[in-house]
């Protein structure tokens, strides 16, 4: 069965699956299940054992395998492609989400960069392997993944499944690709990330008299000056990765107060800290508290919460034949590739962690990435298509 790629790509578009990004909110946008229950439904007319594995309460990974010429329990490679099923929220889009439109050679809606054009460039891989069952190929795992977006939580309990009794995946992997957008360059490198809130406590008063009061707004500025340094001057000794370039620190929300004439007893702000490889977020999160804590003193109405997202970054250590050998795969499919870094993260880190050697390749850009008027260029669509089906055909020989 030979898959249409843009057809596919447009039913992909089309079943919302917006990750709620650790909110409590509810509608039939979020979570990923319907684009799980149509992978199923794709997995079955290609003929290919499956197996769902629940995350959290609708939200599924899913993975197929096509069998290689060699089964892994008897030496034969496995490699896994691994796609993410969830997108960002569609809040501020200037296009219609969920309906796929092709324009211009681009099709529009969310997450047809981010990531299901890249899923799109796997299927069609996988059913044309699956149809064709080359001499010499892999065993080739083709992985579903939910909650990229928030945590990475599908991809680690995804590492967990080739340990258990019974799973479709016989062993751990020989190496992943991590469908993402590359521009179909190959990313061998990338950054990893420690975010967490921090609290500022105050006394309420009435803004007639602020002196009765103890303002958390003005607390919390003395502890945003002193981020504002830290990134600006600290990050800078912290060495840098030659692919990645150097950490960085930012602060992405702020919210404080009841209304303009009271004085506010809350402020929160959100903290993130991009980890180049080889940082450890545990230690990196500690290095920002020692940071503020030498700059303005202890303060016990400063609350910092342990981080709510960790991931640590991509090292390009222990990927290099398996890059060298997608690079040649995209060549082959006269894509002009080469190895790169990137400064975002992606579910190759939790892969690679586990000890399977990981890159990232896809089609589309992350410059389209979350954007109001997402798209996707369908030629690169079709050529990262091509380049992973050369890649599969004979995996890493």
């Amino acid at each position: 069965m030979t898959l249409d790629l843009v057809k596919t790509l447009s039913d992909l578009v089309a079943l919302a699956s917006v990750n709620p990004m650790g909110r409590a909110v509810s509608g039939p946008e979020y979570l990923e299940y319907r684009v799980t229950d149509y992978l199923e439904q794709l997995f079955k007319k290609l003929a290919l054992p499956y197996q769902r594995q629940t995350v959290e309460p609708k939200r599924d990974n899913i993975v197929a395998r096509v069998d290689g010429e060699v089964p892994p329990s008897e030496g034969g490679p496995l490699v896994l492609f691994e796609a993410h099923q969830d997108t960002v929220p569609v809040v501020g889009m200037t296009i219609e989400p969920w309906t796929p439109t092709v324009r211009d050679g681009r099709l529009y809606g969310r997450g047809a960069c981010d990531i299901k054009g890249g899923l799109t460039a796997m299927l069609g891989a996988v059913a044309r392997l699956a149809q064709e069952r080359p001499p010499g190929m892999p065993t080739i795992v083709m992985a579903c993944s939910v909650n990229e977006e928030h945590g990475y939580s599908g991809a680690t309990a995804l590492t967990r499944l080739w340990s258990q009794p019974g799973s479709i995946i016989a062993r751990q992997p020989d190496a992943a690709i991590v469908a993402e957008p590359t521009e179909l360059q190959v990313v061998v490198a990338h950054k990893g990330v420690v975010r967490w809130r921090c609290h500022a406590h105050g006394r309420a008063a009435h803004s007639s008299q602020p002196h009765l009061g103890v303002n958390a707004i003005f607390k919390m500025s003395r502890l945003l000056n002193s981020l504002e340094r830290y990134q600006s001057e600290a990050v800078s000794r912290l060495g840098q990765h030659a692919l990645c370039g150097q950490p960085t620190l930012s602060v992405g929300t702020i919210s404080g107060g009841l209304s303009v004439n009271t004085v506010p007893d809350g402020c929160t702000i959100e903290i993130d800290r991009r980890l180049i490889p080889g940082e450890k977020p545990a230690e990196a999160y500690r290095h920002v508290l020692d940071f503020i804590e030498s700059e303005i003193g202890a303060d016990p109405a400063i609350e910092h919460e342990p981080p709510f997202l960790i991931g640590v970054g991509l090292s390009d250590e222990a990927n290099g034949p398996l890059a060298e050998r997608m690079v040649a795969a995209a060549r082959e499919a006269r894509i002009p590739c080469d190895k790169v870094g990137v400064p975002y993260g992606t579910n190759a880190a939790a892969i690679g962690a586990a000890g399977v050697p990981s890159i990232v390749f896809g089609p589309g850009s992350i410059d389209q990435a979350h954007t109001a008027d997402e798209w996707l260029a369908l030629d690169q669509l079709a050529r990262a298509s091509e380049a992973l089906y050369r890649f599969g055909r004979t995996g890493l020989k």
